[in-house]
């Protein structure tokens, strides 16, 4: 391995940030961008009218909503790191994205809400980093508000999702009182600065040694006394800390602040950069990319359409497994069977992006798509890739979709079209005679909103879907399947996807279950078949 290609490594961190909706996940993700000297200001994602919105949320939908109904991509550097930070849709009907973007993450960030403890979404979101074996670092956030004990926290880690959780840092005090943190590793008491501008600039810090005397000019007596009882606590009941268990994935760091006020932000990414791994190796069919081979390789993980509204363009999110992309590169194109050309490569900062002349193992670049990606296409130099385990997902919500205006219908087309390549969507031809229209499905409902949002807004048609009885889409695979032959009682559709592959569409799991009985020489599955490079998920 090359010197330079060992040190480009070694100062990557790719990492993703998790938690249920409302945890407070956009304005960390805000912060930590204002402490990596990427953005001089934090927007208020609260301040829906302000004149500033968070910077990870592009999506005009997004900025009405107050929600994060997409991925992001922000990169910067800091303290001498080269930091990919992969933020992620926060509402629980978008999770299909989050899914992904975990493929092409080496660690992700549990955001935890201080007042709630462990919910649903989490739960989801860390079974999927658990799968995949990947570091978790937890921060407990919104310490500005009176919330539960952090020992009761630390317990329900332990009890809801299984891992235990090591605190870095400890807070002092809660609610309008939270005045800093303990540093179990120096041993220090960090204090942070209350007189601020609402979280728009970075805080004041002073940290001071808890021996010293000069400690009880910080702190109250009453103060000193819970924190030195905490500390007391931590250490006779806890186990030495074990960074070789976070690497597996068994043991979280944990850490305690407030995204809104800064407080305990910049002890966060100090440490969190310090111990989170190097890019990983990633899994192929013929064996492990290790991130040092110079062959250079990489997979997509997400497309995105009409980033630039002004030129309606599109972009495939590659993640960099190992070797070096150099500006103007060609790579064997695993699905296509050929050598493409890398085009127009660029790094992100949400929407704007920067045109860029290199990357390596753990960046995420953007590549100019002509239509020749999708999800799970594998590229590499030298022959073929095939990466595994970039998900894919059973849609559970369906309907045919129409426009208004018979004259905007090849606007809808081209519209669905792109959606669908973007994973946003799937699309399914119905069969049935005399029925054009095509049929949608989605993972979460609130998806159909987002789809008409920018079906109208992307490419000028006004939608309307008709929804369908369905919750459950099954693949045909086994015996010759004839549709036109495949009974339909109300209760089951047949359809075609995008790949000409017959599957049902079914009202209930009773419905597939009656089918499976009715009919022993289809087998119906969950994953389309003879799609490599894809691994489907069940959200349930």
């Amino acid at each position: 391995m090359s010197s330079e290609l060992e040190r480009e490594i070694a100062r990557r961190r790719t990492f993703a940030i998790i938690s249920h909706p409302d945890a407070g996940k956009t304005t960390l993700t805000e912060k930590l961008l204002l402490y990596g000297g990427a953005i001089h200001l934090a927007g208020s994602v609260k301040a829906r009218r302000a004149r500033r919105h968070a910077t990870s949320d592009w999506m005009e939908l997004e900025k009405e909503r107050g929600i994060s109904v997409t991925s992001s991509v922000l990169q910067f550097p800091y303290k001498g790191h080269a930091v990919n930070l992969l933020d992620t849709p926060g509402h629980q009907d978008f999770s299909e994205d989050t899914y992904r973007t975990l493929a092409a993450a080496d660690s992700a960030v549990m955001l935890i809400d201080a007042a709630k403890g462990v919910e649903p979404q989490t739960i989801k979101l860390f079974k999927v980093c658990r799968m995949r074996g990947i570091p978790i670092f937890t921060f407990c956030n919104k310490l500005d508000r009176y919330g539960r004990a952090p020992l009761e926290l630390m317990d329900d880690l332990e009890k809801v999702l299984g891992i235990r959780a090591w605190p870095i840092n400890w807070p002092i005090g809660s609610g309008p009182d939270f005045r800093g943190v303990y540093d179990r590793r120096t041993k220090e008491v960090i204090v942070f600065s209350t007189e601020g501008d609402h979280g728009e600039t970075e805080v004041g810090e002073k940290r001071i040694p808890l021996a010293s005397p000069d400690i009880k000019s910080l702190l109250s007596e009453a103060e000193l006394e819970k924190l030195n009882e905490d500390i007391e606590l931590l250490d006779i009941g806890g186990e030495p800390f074990d960074l070789e268990l976070v690497k597996k994935g068994q043991l979280s760091p944990m850490f305690f602040g407030s995204a809104m006020t800064n407080f305990g932000v910049r002890p966060f990414l100090d440490v969190f950069l310090e111990m989170a791994p190097t890019p990983a190796p990633r899994q192929t069919f013929t064996g492990v990319m290790e991130p040092s081979n110079p062959r250079f390789s990489g997979f997509v993980f997400k497309i995105q359409a009409n980033m630039d509204a002004n030129h309606r363009d599109r972009i495939a999110f590659l993640r960099v497994v190992s070797g070096r992309y150099e500006k103007g590169m060609n790579a064997f194109h695993s699905r296509l069977g050929k050598e493409v050309r890398l085009a127009k490569p660029s790094q992100f900062m949400a929407a704007e992006r920067t045109a860029i002349e290199d990357a390596w193992p753990g960046d995420v670049i953007g590549l100019f798509d002509p239509g020749q990606y999708r999800i799970g296409d594998s590229l590499a130099t030298g022959g073929l890739v095939e990466f595994e385990g970039v998900p894919r997902f059973s849609p559970e919500f369906f309907a045919i979709c129409r426009t208004k205006d018979p004259l905007k219908r090849k606007q809808m087309e081209k519209g669905l079209e792109q959606l669908a390549e973007e994973g946003t969507v799937q699309i399914f031809q119905q069969l049935q005679m005399g029925m054009k229209d095509p049929i949608v499905g989605v993972v979460g409902a609130l998806q159909f909103e987002v789809l008409q949002y920018r079906i109208e807004h992307e490419y000028g048609a006004n939608l309307t879907l008709d929804r369908l009885p369905y919750s459950v889409a099954r693949w045909v695979v086994g015996q010759p399947f004839e549709a036109k032959t495949f009974d339909w009682d109300g209760n089951r559709q047949t359809v075609q996807d995008r790949d000409g592959l017959p599957l049902v569409l079914f009202r209930d799991e009773w419905a597939l279950q009656h089918a499976e009985e009715k009919h022993p020489e289809l087998k119906f599955v969950a994953q389309a078949p003879q799609l490599r490079g894809t691994q489907f998920v069940s959200v349930a």
